[in-house]
């Protein structure tokens, strides 16, 4: 590609993407739009990866829009293409092929990398943020039936991906550093019911280990030797923040930004996985969407919503849990409602609600940590719903 103009230029081929240029569009937004992504796919959403996907669902569900939606709206798509380098004080942008973009405007949404297992072997380990990465450990699911297989990290990867393989006929163990699944982020009463679900499934865990070593068919715990015929790490990622930087734009761990989705450059916006927002991490789909969405008004000028309770969901053996709003360690945690609902507290506030089964709708349970809902205000609303 040579030189071309656009008004707004979206970097990244992901739901922040997407959902700025869907709020543009919807908002009466007339310029031109075009959106660029690394990966040879339009646009796609990551978390069924993990889970539908692995288990075999038809990777045409993952379509963040229909392709025909861009053409439709008007937003100019270029896949298997990267920004390589980008000059806010110009309003150029640089790509993989030698051509530039002059914009406006530009959001920066270039998600984060899942990280490297830092042990002799690791490298061998698979990881999964991509679809092709999914493909992968299906591939290599497939062709061990009934294998046992070591997934190395407790967290929302981990835990999905091990959940996905038991149901494939595979062997799973867990192996989690800290003393708790989620490293404790979602609080001891969740982990204690994931652990036990997580056995009826087939699934292993092994808390307060470390793997030290990974060979062609084993990964090691110091002398110990957990056979496997293949091995994944869900060990965190890290902010795609590096573009951001060499433009000198303000980075912490991540790309800075406040709820306006604004970075330290006027022209340059930020969302998803690569920003931190008011300094803290955001890496989930409805954090990302949303960031979007945020974005895309912010460029306007329109009013732009305060950001809601984090929704964070994920699947235990197969049983949705949706986590609204953030803990901490040391919170008071409380069933609600047994085997259904967690709610963990600061004083008498709930500043967390921990749904399993969907036994809330989401939207209500959302709306009541957004209120700052007491606990025993949501004991009465949980008896009353429980009445009607």
């Amino acid at each position: 590609m040579g030189r071309v103009e656009v008004d707004v230029l979206l970097v990244g081929g992901g739901v922040a993407s997407v959902r700025c240029a869907r709020t543009l569009r919807r908002k009466g937004f007339a310029g031109s739009v075009m959106l660029i992504g690394e990966e040879a796919a339009p646009p796609y959403n990551r978390p069924p990866l993990s889970k539908e996907v692995l288990r075999g669902a038809s990777e045409e569900l993952l379509a963040a829009e229909p392709t025909r939606w861009y053409e439709r709206h008007s937003v100019e798509l270029l896949t298997g293409l990267a920004v390589t380098r980008l000059e806010p004080h110009d309003r150029r942008a640089t790509l993989s092929d030698g051509g530039t973009v002059t914009f406006e405007q530009c959001l920066l949404a270039t998600g984060a990398a899942p990280s490297r297992l830092p042990v002799p072997g690791g490298e061998s380990a698979l990881l999964l943020r991509t679809a092709a990465d999914a493909r992968r450990i299906r591939e290599a699911a497939l062709a061990a039936p009934g294998a046992p297989v070591v997934v190395v990290g407790g967290g929302l990867i981990g835990v999905e991906v091990a959940s996905a393989l038991a149901t494939l006929g595979l062997r799973p163990t867990i192996v989690e550093l800290t003393r708790s699944l989620w490293g404790g982020a979602m609080g001891e009463l969740l982990a204690g019911w994931a652990r036990a679900r997580l056995a009826e499934a087939g699934v292993e865990v092994l808390l307060g280990e470390t793997v030290t070593a990974v060979d062609a068919d084993a990964a090691w715990i110091g002398e110990r030797r957990l056979p496997a015929a293949f091995v994944v790490a869900g060990v965190g990622v890290r902010p795609r923040d590096e573009l951001a930087a060499e433009a000198g734009i303000g980075v912490a761990q991540g790309i800075s930004v406040g709820s306006d989705q604004r970075t330290s450059h006027p022209l340059v916006w930020a969302a998803g996985d690569a920003t931190r927002l008011n300094g803290r991490a955001t890496e989930h789909w409805h954090a990302a969407r949303e960031a979007g969405e945020r974005a895309g008004l912010s460029m306007l000028g329109l009013e732009v919503p305060a950001p809601r309770a984090s929704w964070t969901f994920t699947e235990v053996a197969g049983i949705a849990v949706d986590a609204f709003g953030e803990g901490h360690a040391g919170d008071e945690e409380t069933w609600i409602s047994a085997g259904s609902v967690i709610a963990r507290t600061s004083g008498e506030r709930v500043i967390q609600l921990i749904v399993i089964g969907s036994a809330i709708p989401a939207e209500e349970a959302r709306r009541l940590v957004d209120e700052g809902v007491r606990l025993d205000e949501l004991r009465g609303r949980l008896l009353e719903a429980s009445r009607g």
